[in-house]
């Protein structure tokens, strides 16, 4: 029993998920996973917009959507109908944590915003996830992910050397976001066990972005430094990249001088390590260009998986380029059990990324699938003292979908 505590510290937290897209979702999802009930308010007509993202889709549903939305409960209702906000409110009153990702305006319009719902609930943590943030020129502005990599910096830092930027390939600010507005909202809720009061806690995406290129933008203030795309070279340390093998591509990081001569050693190139020109890391990044030259002859001589083998007994971390397929097959991804079977009504071999954190050992995981469409509409308005003849009307008028 302590265990299942210890991986479940948020059992009895009732989250009201007022959230769409990605951000709010993974947020949400990380604190049913740690035993929250969450549940996901969304429209009846067409429910979350991230239902609808796709392809791909599994058995008809958005893989996107299923990736973010594990363990919660569905309550399909319009919060543009009056009668739809009462039951909300109603939910309010009970709730410890109401997490919106409207947009900007609109919960204070619905009154549904701070002020609105911890003066009938002064215990509630109350989190927003924004663009831009909560002040500023832009505070009004929408936003997603890609147009926050664009606007943070991360595009024209990404992408092969005199070549136009690119996207990070996953959805990176949207769940940096929702990681960051569940530390937040773990950060209230203990400080509410020492006041008893509930407080308000903001993050952006925009946000998020910055602080993905705190060293960069350390390095802008610094001596003026502009990053722009190095390709699979990480700027501040040479070697460290990805080489070309004779039968594919290799990873190799040579983060220090002591790794560096390892490196040396094993592609049988012991005279680099007293070469003025790469004798320290900063001597090497300067000379990189000639430093992978030399490299890359060797490298090219044998196959990833024999360097790999020889560089990880020599010390050197190294890897070869995986593709999300080699991900999913990969023996380490096995031994971790973070692919998660969750039993689905319609997709019978449904596996989901579980949380990346244990606890004592135990993954925290998925406690349902990702729910359907008002799945849960009529239990929870049953908890939160409608009838049945209630909820019948409600739905007859479209004000709900059950």
């Amino acid at each position: 029993m302590m265990e299942d505590m210890a991986q479940t510290p948020l059992i009895g937290t009732r989250v009201l998920d007022v959230t769409t897209s990605i951000a709010g979702p993974y947020c949400a999802q990380i604190l049913s996973a740690l035993g929250a009930d969450v549940v996901k308010v969304e429209r009846p007509d067409t429910g979350d917009d991230g239902r609808a993202w796709g392809p791909p889709f599994w058995n008809g549903e958005g893989t996107m959507f299923l990736s973010a939305n594990a363990g919660k409960r569905s309550l399909a209702l319009s919060l543009r109908n009056p009668r739809g906000r009462e039951a909300l409110l109603r939910l309010v009153d009970g709730a410890d944590v109401f997490l919106q990702s409207l947009r900007p305006g609109l919960a204070d319009e619905l009154g549904l915003g701070p002020d609105a719902l911890r003066g009938r609930n002064p215990q509630l943590v109350y989190c927003s996830i924004g663009a831009y943030g909560h002040k500023g020129p832009l505070k009004e502005e929408p936003g997603y992910d890609a147009l926050m990599q664009a606007a943070g910096g991360l595009i024209s830092m990404t992408g092969e050397p005199d070549h136009p930027g690119v996207r990070v390939g996953s959805s990176l600010i949207d769940q940096g976001t929702g990681t960051w507005a569940a530390l937040g909202i773990l950060a209230a809720l203990l400080e509410r066990e020492r006041t008893g009061e509930g407080s308000v806690v903001d993050v952006s995406l925009y946000e998020t972005a910055l602080g993905y290129i705190g060293y960069h933008l350390a390095g802008y203030l610094a001596d003026g430094t502009v990053p722009h795309g190095q390709g699979t070279r990480f700027p501040m340390v040479a070697p460290y990249q990805v080489f070309q093998t004779r039968d594919g591509e290799l990873m190799i990081a040579g983060g220090n001088d002591r790794l560096f001569a390892s490196i040396c050693a094993v592609v049988g190139l012991h005279a680099l390590v007293d070469d003025p020109r790469f004798r320290t890391n900063h001597d090497r990044v300067i000379n990189r260009d000639e430093l992978c030259a030399i490299l890359d002859v060797p490298l090219r001589e044998r196959d990833s998986v024999d360097w790999q083998t020889l560089l990880s007994d020599a010390g050197v971390p190294a890897s070869a380029v995986a593709d999300v397929a080699d991900v999913v097959h990969a023996p380490q991804t096995e031994a971790l059990g973070i692919l998660q079977p969750v039993p689905h009504p319609t997709i019978p071999d449904l596996k989901l990324t579980a949380l990346p954190v244990s606890f004592d050992g135990e993954r925290a995981l998925h406690r349902s699938p990702p729910p359907a469409i008002g799945e849960h509409t009529s239990e929870i308005l049953l908890e939160a003292g409608y009838d049945n003849e209630e909820i019948a009307a409600l739905a007859a008028e479209g004000v709900i979908r059950a």
